[in-house]
């Protein structure tokens, strides 16, 4: 099993991710804040306290105050910034004064829009998973507990009312069972861990009840938020996207703590399910509005996908447990491309305007938004760009592993001595990364290079010698004594590749998409004015070239059609941040379109 390096040991200085983690802290989590005072969704903690007032929005709005809050936290723990901390703590005592005595806590409920603990579909667990969250990380960033001592409260509440012996519960929508492990592991409280295991175990029983299950909406309500069968059988991933990732990402944290053998197999096959024949080029899942999730196996429309930003960085978690599971870079692979592609779609350059949808297709019409009234994503932007940094290394016993390739400096405690590693990369740009030990952990005995699954050849170096190098579990090895500035020249071949669907994805037969790297790449009438002509020939030619003014700095696909027009290509996470125009991922070859175009 892995184990993570906190991301604030992490100090990202490339101008790809640094520019992002900045624009955040700078824009996005005020932008955010502010969204959530204007909304009245941080008014209904007021109002639920001092009993004056009706309740503002939609049931869950009080979960995207607390998913800001955790963003705030991981911003403070990157750039203590004494003005925020403020506002983040006015907040927090308006959370504590509207928690009951008993521990409850949702504004909606406690403020007479119905009776709590009637309905599973009511989020009343998922709001307090994402309190939870939020409680940890500002508790591990400021020491303060306050909220921290909210979040246990209503953890005891969940504890005292449901369980063995007590009422059976479903969530409707997953969160709460990664959330209680984060709380065991900060708080050491083992019912929180038990808990989360019983609310999973809940599943499949038939306990469900709620608008979801019993109105009929759905075709089957029961698999819309994975309740069909017990948690250890599932073998398929059906429903609801986010709540299906989460469920998964709470179902390896129990795993990792409890050495859950049957939920290992089932994660197993449930992956397998979903990355091979239910997610997109982009990293992206969940191809239909009517459910924001599933609907068969290698059904993948381009311009009605759903992919939801949401979705998108729930891969980036649940990949991450697997990875720490199982020490497998197919893992990381999948969550590299759910970062750069499905998940940075959701923001804007500038930091406050946001995807919901993430089409691979359209017509003009598509945009980014300032706000939703259901406005998970985001918030989930706000936590997730911060922690980036999270993501960049893993620790074994004696091997350090890089599963992400940033310019960094990282700092860690390796076998209980120091360890200083820095990373200098123009990556995604390039595929060439020096790595650079300035002290060194007598505990070190191999470094383990994620060899990407786009790669297809490299070389390394090591003080300007060829090491000796084995592969495991999709990982380059390098065994040796190692000494301070020891140096690594990791070079991985990036060449633009014509990548092809499956052929069971009806939406892409006779289609090509572009992908350089971890990109994926697309064309945008802005740039392409033949853009619903366009296609790639057998026989095109790429070229590339760096724009530093362009989409903040991005390099460009040329595709040379001998025949045709030149296209010019952005990575796909860049699209709709200048005029408005068509998009297309996937273009036709030039045998498939000639004489003949049919919209995608």
């Amino acid at each position: 099993m892995l184990k993570q390096l906190a991301f604030n040991k992490v100090h990202i200085k490339d101008r790809f991710w640094a520019s992002r983690i900045k624009t955040t802290q700078d824009v996005t989590i005020d932008y955010c804040l502010n969204k959530c005072e204007e909304t009245g969704r941080i008014d209904n903690f007021v109002k639920a306290a001092t009993g004056v007032g009706e309740f503002q929005g939609i049931y869950f709005n009080d979960s995207d105050v607390y998913k800001v809050l955790e963003g705030a936290a991981y911003t403070l723990m990157l750039n203590r910034d004494a003005k925020l901390e403020a506002r983040v703590d006015a907040i927090i005592d308006k959370i504590a004064a509207a928690q009951r005595e008993d521990g409850y806590l949702l504004c909606y409920f406690i403020m007479g829009m119905g009776e709590r603990w009637t309905d599973m579909e009511k989020h009343e667990m998922y709001c307090a998973g994402h309190l939870m969250e939020a409680a940890v990380a500002y508790y591990q960033a400021t020491g303060k507990d306050v909220l921290l001592g909210v979040a246990k409260r209503l953890a005891d509440h969940f504890d005292n009312t449901f369980g063995p012996g007590k009422r059976h519960w479903v969530p409707g929508h997953q969160e709460i069972e990664l959330a209680l492990v984060k709380l065991y592991k900060v708080t050491g409280e083992e019912r929180y861990l038990k808990l989360a295991h019983w609310l999973l175990e809940e599943r499949g029983h038939g306990h469900g009840k709620g608008v979801i299950w019993d109105s009929g909406n759905f075709a089957d309500g029961a698999a819309y938020c994975q309740d069909d069968k017990p948690v250890s059988q599932q073998e398929r991933v059906s429903g609801h996207a986010v709540r299906a990732m989460y469920m998964y990402t709470g179902m390896a944290d129990v795993a990792a703590q409890m050495g859950s053998k049957d939920y290992l197999d089932a994660l197993g096959k449930l992956w397998r399910n979903v990355a091979l024949q239910n997610m997109y080029i982009t990293g992206g899942i969940g191809p239909s509005k009517h459910n924001e999730g599933f609907t068969e196996d290698y059904d993948m429309p381009n311009a009605t996908a759903y992919c939801e930003t949401c979705a998108s960085v729930a891969m980036v978690y649940w990949n991450d447990r697997l990875n720490n599971l199982w020490g497998k870079s197919v893992y990381a692979d999948v969550l590299e491309r759910a970062m750069y592609n499905g998940a940075l779609a959701g923001v804007s350059i500038s930091g406050d305007k946001f995807f919901y949808v993430n089409p691979l297709s359209s017509d003009g019409s598509h945009h980014r938004q300032d706000w939703f009234d259901c406005s998970c994503c985001p918030t989930q932007v706000s936590r997730f760009m911060p922690s980036i940094g999270g993501y960049v290394y893993r620790m074994s016993g004696s091997g350090l592993y890089i599963n992400l390739f940033v310019e960094s400096d990282a700092e860690m405690d390796f076998a209980g001595e120091p360890l200083v590693v820095s990373q200098r990369t123009a990556y995604p740009w390039d595929g060439a990364v020096e790595i650079k030990l300035t002290k060194v952990s007598g505990g070190l005995k191999y470094i383990a290079l994620r060899l990407p699954g786009w790669c297809k050849s490299f070389t390394v170096k090591l003080n300007d010698t060829s090491p000796k190098v084995y592969t495991r579990d999709g990982y380059l090895i390098i065994e040796t004594d190692w000494h301070e500035n020891d140096t690594i020249v990791y070079t991985m071949d990036m060449p633009v590749e014509k990548m092809q669907a499956d052929s069971r994805i009806k939406a892409n037969n006779g289609l090509v998409a572009i992908q350089r790297g971890p990109l994926v790449y697309c064309v945008e009438a802005v740039d392409n004015p033949n853009i619903k002509t366009a296609y790639i020939s057998d026989d095109a030619v790429f070229s590339t070239e760096f724009d530093a003014d362009l989409l903040g700095g991005v390099m460009v696909v040329n595709v040379h059609n001998p025949a045709g027009p030149l296209l010019r290509m952005i990575p796909y996470y860049a699209w709709d941040n200048r005029e408005a125009g068509a998009m297309e991922v996937w273009l036709p070859l030039k045998e498939e379109w000639e004489g003949l175009y049919s919209p995608r």
